[in-house]
């Protein structure tokens, strides 16, 4: 596809040819267009905003990161939403976001009124507990989520960037088994306090879910390696075989909580940029994390 300055990019790809910046803010809220050069991943429905450039579909029809946001909205509507199965599963916190208002509608409180909802909601459902992703650049959603009692928990680190392709010796990485969800539980219980046994069970049958193995006993796992998935590890080197077994990183990216800072500089030596910063914050129930993870956004 060849795709020139001020035209929307049609689909999930790979850029072949050439460089430009690209406007992902209706994907994913950041507002600042990304630099992309060759071989940097693309999300269909962004807009390339200067250069013209060559690009190789990787994604189609319901594979790409626009057509899962929309299947997950549809989902919320019909009350089939992973976000709640999931809810209702992980101590019953709630997980608000994605949220964006569209910039001519800024400034006028209708952010609030969103978050407004949000919060009756929490009361209504009687959540202990209710989480979200922050656009750290974004000033104002920072002041709005405080003021409605949010607190601040960590930086989160959207990372993007050609597969590391890199084993971690003393790890093997494997697919994931529906015999092995109990000790994938076990692992989440003691990095998390509680299992993600739902979500866990549905990348497990979508085939997206892989463990790694430490001395023949599995010591961590991952959902899949994008942007609506988690991973969890008792140890670094446990996150690290994973995202380096990937052959991709779906969606935007990856997030890794960036006060990890040797993971956060292992992805960035071995060629991953940050494309998106991001604030985790909560209100009500929260249990800091004992190990090594890696958060959707979702959760």
């Amino acid at each position: 596809m060849v795709i020139r300055p001020g035209e929307r990019v049609p689909t999930d790809g790979r850029i072949s040819e050439g460089s430009s910046s690209i406007d992902e803010s209706a994907i994913t809220g950041e507002s600042i267009p990304v630099d992309k050069t060759m071989g940097a991943e693309v999300i269909g429905g962004s807009i390339n905003k200067s250069g013209l450039i060559k690009v190789k579909a990787t994604k189609i029809g319901q594979d790409t990161v626009l057509s899962q946001i929309i299947t997950l909205v549809e989902e919320a509507r019909t009350g089939k939403a992973p976000m709640q199965r999931m809810a209702d599963q992980v101590a019953k916190y709630f997980v608000a976001g994605p949220l964006t208002v569209d910039p001519s509608y800024q400034n006028k409180g209708v952010g609030r009124r969103l978050m407004n909802d949000v919060m009756e909601r929490v009361r209504n459902r009687n959540f202990p507990g209710t989480r979200l992703l922050q656009a750290s650049y974004h000033n104002r959603s920072l002041a709005l989520y405080a003021s409605l009692g949010f607190e601040v928990r960590e930086p989160i680190s959207t990372m993007q960037g050609k597969p590391i392709q890199e084993a971690i010796p003393g790890r093997t990485v494997r697919p994931a088994t529906e015999s092995d969800v109990e000790s994938c539980n076990a692992v989440c219980k003691a990095v998390h306090g509680h299992d993600r046994n739902g979500e866990l069970l549905d990348s497990i049958r979508q085939g997206s879910a892989r463990v790694v193995l430490h001395a023949d006993k599995i010591t961590g796992y991952t959902s899949g390696m994008a942007f609506f998935s988690h991973s969890v590890g008792l140890t670094n080197d446990d996150l690290k075989a994973l995202i380096g077994s990937a052959d991709s990183y779906r969606g935007p990216g990856i997030l890794i909580p960036t006060r990890n800072t040797h993971l956060f500089h292992w992805c960035l030596d071995r060629g991953l940029r940050l494309v998106q910063q991001l604030i985790l914050m909560t209100v009500g129930m929260y249990n800091e994390p004992a190990g090594a993870y890696m958060p959707s956004v979702l959760y």
